[in-house]
C-alpha cells in the first residue's frame, strides 16, 4: 500500500513540476513577445534585442508546430521553405549582418558587448534542436537567460540612463553555464547510453523513408546533400543496402573478436551518422539487434554550452555555416576558470554515477562518416573568443580527468568501436560513380592485405628504425624509432590492420619508442577533422613535438594558433603516438583518377601512404590486453615512454586526442627500414613498393 502511495506522491510531483514549467515557458514566450514594442534609448543594443527576440519566437513557434503535428501534414516545398527560415540568419549570405557573427556584433555593440551578445545570440540557435525533440526544459533556461540580460539592460538605462557594467552581463553568463553544468550533463549522459532516449531512432525506424519528407522531422539544417543522398540510397538494390550494413555491422562485431573482447557482454551501441543514410542505419539497426545491442543514436551537441563543435558527434545535417561553428567554438573563454572547471568535474561524475548500469553494457560508437563536402578554409577573426593561456590548461585539465573518469565507468579495455566513409552528393558531378568506387574499396578483398602487409611487418621487425623521406615540395625527413624485440619468433612490433575498427583495408602500425624519433614531418596540404591544412609542418625531438607551423594564414602567430587549437589540442606539446604504413594503393589511384584526394576523411587517406598520430597511441586505455597477429605473434609495442606512466597518474599521460596525418605515396621519396647494424631494407621507393612480395600492391598505379 505505502508502494503505490509512493508511486502516486512521484507521479502527483512529476505534474507540478511539468505545470510549473509550462507556466515559465508561457511567461517567457509572453515576454519576449513584447521586446518588438519597447524603448533603448541605444538604438544598436535595442536592434539587437529586438531581431533576437524574432529569432527566439520564431524557434518557440516551431515547437508547437512539432508539438501539434503541423510539420507531418505539411507538403515537402513548405517544409524546406520552413527550414530554412529556421537556419537563415547564419547563412553565409546572411552571416556579415547576423548579431552571431562576433565580427558584426562587435563593430554594432562594441568588442566586449559584442561578444558576449554575440553568443547569447549564437546560443539560442539551440532552441532549434531543443524545440524538434520537445525539451521544454531546455528552451525555457535559455529564454530565462536571454530575459536576464535583457532587463539589465532596461534596469540600468532606467536607474542610470546608462549600460549595465560587462562585468554584470559576463557574470549572468557564468551563472548560467555553472547552475545548469548538473542539468546539462544528466540529460547528456542519459542520451549517450539510454537506448530508450529514442528521438531519432523512432524516425529512422517507423518512417516511410521513400517519403523524403522525414528528413525534416530531425530539426537539422536539410540540403541537396541529405535528399538526394537519401534519394540515392533509397535507388539501390536490397543487396547492396544489405552490403553496407554488414560490412559496417560486421567490422564492429570483428572489432571485439580480433582483441579478445567479449560483445556479448554488452547491451548497446551507439550509431554516429549524417543525415540521408537512414535506410542503411535501419538495417545496421536490425544487425545489431541480432548480436543483442540497442542502437544509441543522439544529436550531435546543438549548444556551444554543451559540447559544439565544427567536427560534428552524433547524428548531425549540413553545418549551415561552417565559419558559424568555427566563430563560437572557444565561447566558454567568457566563463572558463578553476571553479567552473572543477564544479563541471564534480557534476561530469555525477552524471555518469546516475547511469551507471547503462555505461557499463554500452559497446563503444559505431560510426559512419562522410566527405566530399568543399573543404572549410576558416577565416580567423580577432573579434572571436580565444581561450588564454591559463584556460587552455584548464581545458587540458578537464578532458584529461573528464576522460579518466568515462574509461571508469566504460571500460577501454571492455569497448571497441568502428568506423567506415562514404561520399556525399556534393563532391561532384561523378557522386554515383565515386559513392560504387568507394563501397568497392570498403568491400576488399581483406586477405589479400593481410598476406602482403605480413610481409612488410616481417621486414620493419627487423629494424631498429625506420627513416622516411619526401620528395619534390614535400621536405619530410623523419627517422621513427622501435621497441626491441627480444623474442622475434613470438613478437611483433606492427598490427597487420584488415577491415575490422578502421575500414577499409590498408595499413601496419605501431607505437614508436619517443626517444630517438627525430626530424620533420611536412605535408603540402591536408585535411583533417573538417579543416584544410597547407604546408603543414611539425618537428619532433625524442618522439615529442618541438615547433610546427603552416601557411593557412598571414602571419606565423595565426597559423601556431590554428595548429594549438585543432592538432594539439591547447596541449603545449603532444608525443608521436602512431606511426603505420598505408597500402591501399587501389584508395590512392581512385582518388587521383576523380581529383578528390583533398576531399578524403583521414580514415581513407591513412591507407593511401605512410601516417603518423600526434595525441595518445592507438591502444590508449587497453595496453594490457593481448593482441596477437593472424600470424600468432604478440604485439608488444602498445606504449610509449609517456603512456607507461599510466600506473602512477593516469590523467597526465593521456591526451585524449589522436590526429593522423598522412605523407600521400606522390610525395614519398623513399620509406625503408634500418637494423641495429646499419643495413637498410627499402620499402618504398619514389611512391612505390619495391618490397619483394609487394607487387600486387603496385598493380593499381599499373591500372591508372
Amino acid at each position: 500500500m505505502n508502494e503505490k502511495k509512493d508511486i502516486s506522491m512521484e507521479t502527483k510531483e512529476e505534474g507540478l513540476q511539468e505545470q510549473i514549467l509550462a507556466e515559465r515557458f508561457s511567461l517567457c514566450r509572453e515576454r519576449i513577445s513584447q521586446i518588438g514594442e519597447e524603448e533603448l534609448a541605444d538604438e544598436a543594443f535595442r536592434d539587437y534585442f529586438v531581431k533576437t527576440a524574432k529569432q527566439i519566437e520564431l524557434f518557440v513557434q516551431e515547437y508547437f508546430n512539432v508539438a501539434e503535428g503541423r510539420l507531418k501534414e505539411a507538403g515537402i516545398g513548405e517544409l524546406q521553405e520552413n527550414n530554412r527560415s529556421l537556419y537563415s540568419d547564419v547563412l553565409p549570405e546572411n552571416y556579415g549582418k547576423s548579431y552571431a557573427n562576433p565580427a558584426f556584433a562587435a563593430a554594432a555593440l562594441g568588442k566586449e558587448f559584442g561578444q558576449v551578445l554575440s553568443f547569447l545570440a549564437a546560443e539560442q540557435r539551440s532552441l532549434i534542436a531543443f524545440a524538434y525533440e520537445q525539451d521544454m526544459e531546455s528552451m525555457v533556461i535559455r529564454m530565462e537567460l536571454f530575459l536576464e540580460v535583457y532587463h539589465a539592460f532596461v534596469f540600468a538605462e532606467e536607474e542610470r540612463k546608462a549600460l549595465p557594467e560587462y562585468e554584470e552581463i559576463r557574470d549572468m553568463i557564468y551563472w548560467f553555464a555553472s547552475d545548469y553544468s548538473e542539468t546539462m550533463l544528466e540529460k547528456s549522459m542519459r542520451s549517450t547510453f539510454d537506448w530508450k532516449e529514442d528521438f531519432a531512432l523512432k524516425i529512422i525506424m517507423e518512417c516511410d523513408l521513400t517519403d523524403l519528407r522525414y528528413l525534416y522531422r530531425f530539426g537539422e539544417y536539410i540540403t541537396e546533400n541529405e535528399l538526394r543522398m537519401a534519394g540515392y540510397l533509397n535507388a539501390l538494390p536490397e543487396e547492396k543496402i544489405a552490403l553496407m550494413a554488414d560490412t559496417y555491422t560486421e567490422g564492429y562485431r570483428i572489432g571485439f573478436e580480433v582483441t579478445g573482447k567479449d560483445i556479448h557482454k554488452k547491451k548497446s551501441v551507439n550509431i554516429r551518422y549524417f543525415l540521408g543514410f537512414e535506410r542503411v542505419v535501419k538495417k545496421a539497426v536490425e544487425n545489431f539487434r541480432k548480436m543483442g545491442l540497442e542502437s544509441v543514436i543522439y544529436r550531435a551537441p546543438a549548444s556551444f554550452l554543451e559540447g559544439r563543435k565544427l567536427n560534428k558527434n552524433g547524428f548531425y545535417g549540413s553545418a549551415a555555416n561552417k565559419q558559424f561553428d568555427y566563430d563560437h567554438e572557444y565561447d566558454q573563454a567568457l566563463f572558463y576558470d578553476k571553479k567552473y572547471v572543477h564544479h563541471r568535474l564534480e557534476n561530469y561524475r555525477n552524471a555518469l554515477e546516475s547511469v551507471k548500469e547503462l555505461a557499463a553494457v554500452h559497446g563503444g560508437p559505431a560510426v559512419i562518416e562522410e566527405f566530399g563536402e568543399i573543404p572549410f578554409e576558416p577565416v580567423s577573426k580577432e573579434e572571436n573568443l580565444r581561450l588564454n593561456e591559463e584556460q587552455q590548461k584548464l581545458a587540458v585539465e578537464f578532458q584529461s580527468a573528464a576522460g579518466a573518469l568515462m574509461n571508469e565507468y566504460v571500460k577501454g579495455d571492455e569497448r571497441s568501436f568502428t568506423i567506415i566513409a562514404f561520399p556525399v552528393p556534393e563532391i561532384g558531378e561523378n557522386f554515383e560513380t565515386i559513392f560504387d568506387g568507394v563501397l568497392g574499396i570498403n568491400t576488399l578483398d581483406y586477405k589479400l592485405y593481410q598476406g602482403i602487409q605480413q610481409k612488410i611487418i616481417d621486414t620493419l621487425d627487423k629494424a631498429e628504425y625506420v627513416h622516411i623521406k619526401g620528395c619534390g615540395a614535400n621536405k619530410t625527413d623523419l627517422r621513427v624509432a622501435l621497441h626491441k624485440l627480444e623474442n622475434p619468433a613470438e613478437e611483433t612490433n606492427f598490427e597487420n590492420c584488415v577491415a575490422d575498427v578502421n575500414i577499409p583495408v590498408g595499413e601496419v602500425f605501431t607505437s614508436p619508442v619517443l626517444k630517438g624519433t627525430d626530424g620533420r614531418l611536412h605535408v603540402t596540404r591536408v585535411y583533417l577533422n573538417g579543416l584544410k591544412y597547407l604546408n603543414l609542418e611539425i618537428e619532433f625531438k625524442d618522439g615529442m613535438i618541438a615547433d610546427y607551423s603552416c601557411t593557412n594564414f598571414e602571419t606565423p602567430e595565426e597559423n601556431k594558433k590554428f595548429i594549438r587549437e585543432n592538432v594539439l589540442h591547447h596541449h603545449d606539446t603532444l608525443p608521436i603516438g602512431e606511426f603505420a604504413v598505408g597500402t591501399n594503393t587501389t584508395a590512392y589511384v581512385f582518388a587521383q583518377k576523380y581529383d578528390i584526394g583533398d576531399k578524403l576523411p583521414i580514415l581513407i587517406a591513412e591507407k593511401m601512404g605512410p601516417h603518423f598520430a600526434v595525441g595518445d597511441t592507438c591502444y590508449s586505455h587497453e595496453e594490457d590486453l593481448v593482441t596477437c597477429n593472424p600470424d600468432g605473434k604478440r604485439l608488444i609495442a602498445k606504449d610509449n615512454e609517456v603512456s607507461a606512466g599510466r600506473r602512477e597518474n593516469m590523467a597526465a599521460v593521456y591526451f585524449n586526442c589522436h590526429t593522423d596525418i598522412t605523407i600521400p605515396y606522390d610525395e614519398l621519396g623513399e620509406l625503408t627500414a634500418v637494423d641495429g647494424g646499419g643495413r637498410e631494407y627499402q620499402i618504398i621507393r619514389n611512391g612505390r613498393f619495391v618490397l619483394e612480395g609487394c607487387e600486387e600492391l603496385n598493380r593499381a598505379f599499373e591500372e591508372e
